[in-house]
């Protein structure tokens, strides 16, 4: 079996509140917004989670992550 990556793809309320020092409950507010604009583009979501890279795209204008990431949720 492959080995899975421990890098984090995917960030729930608790680590979105603490990126963006907001309060829990806006946090799951950000995580429905972030995956209606992935679905509205075609991707699948997970409920209250949300990429990491799409996260840190829309609010830091980019990433650290490698180039080949793709939107994961």
């Amino acid at each position: 079996m492959e080995e899975v990556s421990l890098e984090k793809r995917t960030y729930g309320a608790d680590e979105v509140a603490r990126l963006l020092g907001v309060s829990k409950a806006y946090a799951y507010k950000v995580i429905r917004r972030l995956n209606a604009e992935l679905e509205a583009e075609g991707m699948l979501t997970i409920p209250g989670k949300v990429s990491a890279t799409y996260l840190e795209a829309r609010y830091f204008g980019g990433t650290a992550r490698s180039e080949g990431d793709a939107h994961v949720g």
